[in-house]
């Protein structure tokens, strides 16, 4: 290639791996463009220096703002969380990205997809394979890394036995925990990312990336264990769990969202071996061992800053607790209304303590005096002031997390639970100059009891925060003509 300074595209960078991409090549000088269907989920990294574009593979006309000046493009976008049709939909969108990169001028695309067993038929294999066979059916370049389980906070494999380790003492099991598999770090891909596309020797090839062992999910699971401090876990396999009974007997084991867990659990059927001795001799490094590699992974999640909004696997949103799950469940109401933010904003801001919570305040006092019979401050009723919030303040048993004027207001929920929760209201303002307002519950369930917990009130929470936002927006409708802020700075 002819530079090592040109711009990079990170298309798909809401996703796990590319969330930890821009990040390491900011950190290596790189210019970086970040792209997703929905550019506010990337706002919520605060990445200093990034372009943000929403762009999407299935909508061909985003793709030329998102590609225009890339020198290189990462490919790094599935569609497993789609169900059923996710590879009819990943090969549609790889036509248009190859197309659209073409016109584009852009010099390399690093496509990370999947080790491939010979006699793969899992479709979520088969997909990962036939996408980069389209995507090099296109006149740039292709670089693609077939990688096995990542190990690292996030990746769904990975979080697959990290919740079955902390959760499970005794667990019947498929038989697939005897399939083999060779992990590799998320720190050793990540380098592998970021210069592979600079070396020109590796335009056009297909690489394995695989870390230095190759280990039954059995074995990575008991030493998950080991390096979690929890006692080893009976693993007892049965031939009778077919993959479909599998994904959805993880359904009330895991948070994973359970179309990416099924995809995942129909290619365990397989073995994976890789081949990496060209990758390692294009882009030399050490490569960690599983047990590093899951002491790193933790390391990373303790290391991690401080959030003010919610995002997917934030260490902050989960109470700092390793063994809540990074995968939040979640449910959300919204309303609209002709007031403008700032009316809504009042309203938003003054919740809890003396002006409680707008809609059916009986059941939120019913949860408040369960969690006050146990022992917890289901009963402390406190604000530091009536109209105005900031960050860190409480808010009954809520604690703020980020107060954004008129955009965003994020609490911590605090009563006694087996898990995390966060509350999150959002405020956009319409064409027309109105506001839609939705509140979004989020919760990382501590094991089975956590999840349980979330089951049962799920329903609750979408027939309450429809009612609420419903209200809030009438109040401010009523009242947008009142003064104040209802903010102040931290």
């Amino acid at each position: 290639m002819t530079s090592r300074h040109g711009r990079c595209l990170v298309f798909g960078a809401s996703g796990y791996v590319g969330g930890h991409l821009v990040p390491h090549l900011l950190k290596e000088g790189r210019l970086v463009r970040a792209s997703a269907r929905n550019p506010a989920v990337l706002a919520a990294r605060d990445w200093p220096g990034v372009e943000i574009v929403a762009a999407d593979a299935l909508a061909p006309h985003t793709l030329t703002a998102a590609l225009q000046d890339i020198e290189v493009a990462y490919y790094l976008v599935h569609s497993m969380a789609a169900g059923r049709d996710f590879g009819r939909l990943d090969l549609e969108a790889a036509r248009h990205f190859a197309t659209a990169a073409s016109n584009a001028g852009v010099r390399r695309i690093v496509y990370l997809g999947g080790l491939v067993p010979e006699d793969a038929v899992s479709e979520h294999i088969v997909s990962r394979r036939d996408t980069g066979e389209v995507l090099r059916q296109g006149s740039v370049p292709v670089t693609e890394l077939r990688a096995g389980i990542i190990v690292g906070p996030g990746s769904a494999a990975f979080e697959v036995m990290r919740d079955l380790v902390y959760h499970l003492p005794l667990m019947i099991t498929p038989r697939w925990v005897r399939a083999q598999s060779p992990p590799i770090a998320l720190e050793n891909l990540l380098v592998y990312l970021a210069q592979i596309p600079w070396v020109d020797d590796s335009a056009g090839r297909c690489l394995d990336a695989a870390g230095p062992e190759t280990l039954t999910y059995t074995q990575m699971m008991r030493i998950l264990a080991d390096a979690a401090g929890k006692r080893q876990p009976w693993i007892i396999p049965v031939p009778v769990l077919t993959p479909g009974l599998s994904a959805y007997w993880l359904r009330f084991i895991t948070a994973v969202p359970t179309n990416v867990a099924r995809a995942l659990i129909e290619g365990l059927r397989h073995d994976f071996f890789a081949d990496d001795a060209e990758l390692r001799r294009l882009v030399p490094q050490r490569l960690l061992g599983f047990r590093e590699s899951v002491d790193a992974a933790f390391a990373l999640e303790r290391q991690s800053a401080a959030s003010t909004r919610w995002t997917e696997g934030a260490f902050t949103m989960r109470n700092q607790r390793i063994d809540y799950a990074y995968y939040a469940k979640r449910a959300s109401g919204a309303s609209e209304t002709r007031a403008d933010p700032s009316a809504v904003w009042r309203v938003v801001a003054a919740i809890g303590g003396d002006n409680r919570y707008y809609y059916l305040n009986s059941l939120w006092s019913i949860r408040e005096w369960m969690d006050w019979a146990i022992g917890g401050p289901g009963r402390t009723r406190t604000r530091r002031d009536g109209q105005t919030v900031r960050t860190g303040d409480r808010i009954d048993h809520w604690t703020v997390l980020g107060a954004e004027h008129e955009k965003r207001l994020t609490l911590a929920f605090g009563l006694r639970a087996p898990g995390a929760g966060v509350m999150e209201f959002d405020l956009s303002e319409l064409e027309n100059g109105g506001t839609r307002l939705t509140a979004t519950a989020y919760w990382h369930p501590a094991g089975v009891w956590g999840l349980l917990y979330w089951y049962g009130l799920e329903p609750i929470h979408r027939f309450v925060f429809k009612g609420l936002t419903r209200e809030i927006c009438r109040r401010a409708e009523r009242d947008r003509r009142l003064p104040g802020s209802g903010c102040e700075s931290a």
